[in-house]
């Protein structure tokens, strides 16, 4: 918890890291392994095939991988393509070949182009494609998968669903209900209990375990008991069969000749590699070593595990979210998480066939469905709403084109009607793909002025320009020249602030007065004011009135602005696979021997639609006179006991049992912590109330619990952070 090291990449990353990632590999396995299964049988494939997918993902694409974190293997967001290649192409019938083996032929042709994409660089693409596009496209696929899956949960012969389109499945969902068999339901309502239900229980612990393998646990035995095995059709269990007899070249190139075919081809490589360079950086973005991935190389790597996948039979693999951000909250450090996580799913292929195969066909629908709501959740609208009115429109107007037609023209729906808002809001016609800008630079300080547009059609030329700046210098950017800055580009300026400031440099932004934001969020689009700018007035929330009247009794300096303060929680353990997006309702003042700052910072977990965000009250206590090792103290549980090895060495003090029991105490020099942690120290945390308290480069972090505190709360954590402070001192 001093500077953090980066883990350092192959064999001796291997050596280096292997614990820790193959408990990480370990953990997202049991995340795959029925995913990965319920994926393929959704997508028209032998269920065996999505896992074969993922441990080629794993074994074979993490040694070529341009990514460090990021998990490859079969996705949602491809089963409708998937689906809709097996029966198309199945329906030209072409003697000898089946839907299959011809969707395989299209991955493999797709999967070449990719390769040559990757080495001809354009993994720079994806930032063409504006994210409420990409998130309307991808909140159709959830509601497509939804739509399907829902009659499968209930009972409903699969075989009767083939052929209708998104709109006639959900008119039917009231029949299937009406029609529902009442034990395939149970075993179908019980899982989705399980997988919503288990993210509200309280305890780390739980939040850890994934929530697939719970529903494993408790439906294997259940379909066992109700003796499905022996039931009609309908209740058939996954089916694997001679898994390794039957892998071998299974792709046919035979409707190479037919539109069909170059249609999956196009859909195929657009969906997948849009998927992929998303995640990896979505993902990048919660590293805690701030690792900056070769999306090129990535691209590359991710197409020639495509080809053998194909080749073999398999589904397309991308860099896939859930799993990718599961594996940083599990922490992952290398590309051997991937490694192992592939490794764990061919044990289970090779030693418990006989236990996958007893795996309801109804517990996957419900998988499925959990992912399909995550795509489509009413979150998800939300948030796209609170950046902006016109983001949700895009947004709206994709899933509904989406599902009228196909996967391509819906996101072409969606970026024409970006460019429309763009015209309206002032972005002149030539600046809508050429990034305008005067750029000057000295040996200390560089200065940029936008003009015209920065919206996403010429954010690839904006990134550009971004990465010339050499680190160190105090960058100005000034956009008082340009008439708008769109959503896609305020959100690429505030990842270069981020990375920029932490490699030492500073950023200041400039001309922001001049332009009215489209909603309350920071990285709404902007747009002119005409005229002269209107003076306005900060209207404060109840909350921020409560903590006003608290920072004027207890003599604290109030500032209740939203900003974006990068570097004052660096290399805390706080933000380890986490991102702090922002702080607000900070709370100032120095005391007899430091400084005391309490803050709401704005905390997110995960990417993409597995993003969650955490509002936390804290307090940093800085400006002391104390030399203090780095640390990380908190309360002890169960997670902690089990993964210490992972986290950390719990460090423990065999005269004060109450307190080695009571708290996880971690950090590298474990000598200098012994000594910091003298007596007196620990009989004060020991009759006090359970805290959270980290310490890096002699600045010391506390908190209650991952959510916002009371006025009483404050008060009293600023007086638990004094009282240590004194305590501490007085054994200098």
């Amino acid at each position: 918890m001093t500077s953090v090291e980066i883990p350092k990449d192959g064999l001796e990353g291997l050596k280096q890291n292997w614990k820790i990632d193959a408990t990480s590999g370990f953990l997202v396995f049991l995340l795959a392994l029925p995913l990965s299964l319920g994926i393929a049988k959704a997508s028209g494939f032998p269920a065996a095939m999505g896992v074969l997918t993922a441990m080629i993902g794993g074994m074979f694409v993490s040694i070529f991988a341009g990514s460090a974190l990021t998990i490859k293997g079969p996705a949602a967001g491809l089963i409708t393509i998937c689906a809709g290649a097996v029966a198309e192409l199945g329906a030209l019938n072409i003697e000898g070949h089946t839907g299959v083996q011809l969707a395989c032929g299209a991955i493999v042709v797709m999967a070449v182009i990719q390769i040559i994409f990757g080495f001809l660089k354009f993994g720079s693409l994806s930032d063409f494609f504006p994210p409420s596009a990409v998130h309307g496209m991808l909140a159709a696929i959830g509601l497509i998968i939804f739509s399907k899956q829902i009659h499968v949960l209930l009972g409903i012969d699969p075989a009767t669903l083939k052929g209708l389109e998104p709109v006639e499945l959900f008119e039917m969902i009231p029949h299937s209900f009406a029609n529902a068999d009442p034990r395939v339901a149970l075993v179908g309502v019980i899982s989705l209990l399980i997988i919503f239900g288990m993210p509200l229980l309280k305890g780390k612990l739980f939040k850890k375990i994934p929530a697939p393998m719970v529903v494993l646990a408790v439906t294997i035995p259940l379909a066992m008991v109700m003796d499905f095995r022996h039931t009609e059709p309908a209740f058939d269990l996954v089916s694997i069969g001679d898994f390794w007899g039957n892998i071998s070249l299974n792709a046919s190139f035979a409707a190479i000749g037919t539109g069909v075919f170059w249609k999956y081809v196009i859909m195929f490589l657009f969906i997948n590699s849009l998927e992929s360079l998303l995640t990896v950086k979505a993902v990048d973005g919660l590293d805690p070593y701030k690792r900056e991935s070769n999306a090129n190389k990535d691209l590359s790597a991710v197409g020639v595990g495509n080809a053998l996948s194909g080749l073999l039979g398999g589904l397309p693999m991308i860099s896939e979210v859930a799993r990718s951000s599961a594996n940083v909250n599990f922490g992952g450090r290398t590309r051997w998480a991937n490694f192992f996580h592939g490794a764990f799913l061919l044990i289970a292929m090779l030693l418990f066939i006989p236990v996958i195969e007893m795996i309801p066909n109804s517990a996957l629908a419900a998988l499925l469905i959990a992912v399909g709501y995550r795509l489509a959740s009413p979150k998800e609208f939300f948030k796209t709403y609170k950046i902006g009115a016109e983001q949700l429109v895009i947004f709206v107007i994709t899933i509904l084109v989406t599902i009228a037609t196909d996967l391509l023209i819906g996101v072409g729906a969606g970026i024409l009607i970006k460019f429309i808002f763009h015209i309206l809001n002032g972005a002149p016609m030539k600046g809508l793909f050429r990034a305008k800008y005067e750029y000057s630079e000295n040996e200390s300080e560089c200065i940029i002025s936008v003009k015209d547009a920065a919206i996403f059609s010429n954010l690839i030329g904006f990134k550009k320009m971004f990465k010339r700046i050499k680190s160190g210098k105090k960058v100005t950017i000034n956009f008082a020249d340009a008439r708008i800055i769109d959503h896609s580009f305020m959100e690429q300026l505030h990842h270069f602030e981020e990375e920029y400031q932490h490699s030492g440099g500073t950023v200041n932004i400039a001309g922001f007065e001049f332009f009215q934001p489209m909603s309350s969020h920071p990285l709404a689009s902007r747009k002119m004011i005409t005229g002269s700018p209107s003076k306005f007035e900060i209207k404060l929330s109840p909350r921020q009135i409560e903590l006003k009247k608290f920072s004027e009794t207890n003599d604290f300096a109030y500032y209740p602005q939203r900003v974006r303060n990068l570097l004052k929680y660096k290399d805390f353990p706080l933000q380890r696979g986490n991102k702090i997006l922002f702080e607000e309702n900070t709370l100032s003042k120095y005391i007899e021997n430091g400084k005391l700052e309490v803050s709401d910072i704005s905390l997110q977990e995960g990417a993409m639609q597995d993003r969650s965000e955490t509002h936390i009250t804290l307090l940093q206590l800085s400006e002391t006179e104390l030399i203090i090792p780095d640390f990380a103290l908190e309360p002890e549980g169960l997670w902690s006991k089990l993964f210490e090895g992972v986290a950390g060495k719990d460090i423990d003090f065999d005269s004060h049992p109450a307190f080695s029991k009571k708290y996880y105490l971690r950090g590298e020099n474990e000598s200098a912590i012994s000594t910091f942690f003298s007596e007196s120290v620990i009989q004060f945390l020991e009759n006090r109330e359970e805290m959270h308290i980290e310490c890096h480069k002699n600045r010391l972090l506390f908190y209650k619990k991952r959510d916002l505190l009371e006025p009483a709360e404050i008060l009293y954590m600023c007086k638990f952070a004094e009282d240590f402070l004194v305590i501490a001192l007085s054994k200098k």
